[in-house]
């Protein structure tokens, strides 16, 4: 088990689409390349300690409120079967169990797909009997498997409690927005749209709203309000001198706009996900720290995958 302070070199970040979870890839893999997996997947715990990470490895993962991401993933996948033929997210979820047929391929985007990242059976309803027995098996076996489980809306608390766990420094955790929307793509929900979600993907709201709840105790045990909101405060002046640094246009651009083909997103569905162009007036050490928190998850994970095994060459999917 894992205790505040106690140093890791081996991490396991599980990434559930369309969270904030992309960020962390760039620190995690600058942080150690060898030792660490931060990858987009479905989990399959037994498979990854037997075959993969070391017995020591700390698990964690970060949660995304399922509200803000069926908005999200019904932009980015936009083109899979459960979505193509509606005209928004209302028309999906006012008939989604016609719209919805889990034998489809890429239809599980579309229903509990936090449940489904974890590596549960997905396809419950909100009405179901045992509902309530699923999520608190799922609760059960996710506290079982990680160390910590983050949230994607506190993201910046999130950070200064890892660090403070992991025993890093500010730098370790500081980050850029990545795989990041443009504005123009963002669609403001309805409360009764809200609702709405939350009945479709019951599953996923009673998982959210326990390990919610689990991350704040953590937050106030480990870190406590006082050095939180200090810490915070650093790590946003950190961040705001890496971006007066690193990027040329001083923030994250359209892919239109992005000049490296090695740093522009990969772009799919109606999503327009942005980029950022580097300040060409970097040294090499500079270069390549700012390169580590500005490389899309693709071009990241190839690179990684090179490195580890630069024996075989192998194209990696983009659908995460």
């Amino acid at each position: 088990s894992w205790s505040s302070g106690e140093e890791s070199r081996k991490e396991l970040v599980l990434e559930i689409h369309r969270q904030q979870s992309k960020r962390l890839e760039g620190k995690l893999t600058g942080y150690v390349e060898s030792n660490d997996l931060a990858g987009c997947g479905r989990m399959s715990r037994s498979f990854i300690v037997t075959k993969v990470m070391p017995e020591d490895t700390f698990y964690f993962s970060i949660l995304r409120h399922p509200v803000a991401m069926m908005e999200s993933i019904f932009i980015y996948f936009k083109s899979i079967p459960a979505f193509h033929t509606t005209h928004s997210l209302d028309e999906f979820l006012d008939n989604s169990w016609r719209n919805y047929n889990s034998s489809v391929l890429n239809n599980h985007y579309a229903h509990n797909i936090l449940a489904f990242d974890f590596g549960f059976d997905n396809n419950v309803a909100a009405g179901a009997e045992d509902l309530e027995e699923r999520a608190t098996m799922a609760i059960a076996a996710i506290e079982q498997d990680f160390h910590l489980i983050l949230i994607s809306e506190y993201f910046d608390e999130s950070m200064i409690l890892l660090k403070h766990v992991l025993c890093w420094s500010l730098e370790d955790v500081a980050s850029f927005r990545l795989n990041s929307r443009s504005e123009k793509t963002r669609h403001m929900l309805l409360p009764n749209t809200a609702e709405k979600i939350k009945r479709w993907n019951a599953l996923d709201w009673r998982i959210y709203l326990h390990f919610n709840t689990t991350f704040w105790h953590k937050v106030g045990s480990v870190v406590g309000p006082e050095k939180l909101n200090k810490e915070i405060s650093q790590l946003k002046e950190l961040q705001a001198k890496l971006a007066n640094i690193c990027l040329k246009d001083g923030g994250a651009v359209d892919p239109s706009q992005v000049k490296d083909a090695g740093l522009k997103p990969f772009q799919y569905g109606a999503a327009i996900i942005q980029g950022y162009n580097l300040n060409p007036h970097l040294d090499r050490q500079m270069k390549t720290k700012c390169q580590r928190l500005v490389t899309p998850e693709l071009q990241y994970t190839d690179h990684l995958y090179t490195q580890q095994f630069p024996e075989r060459n192998i194209f990696l999917g983009a659908m995460c």
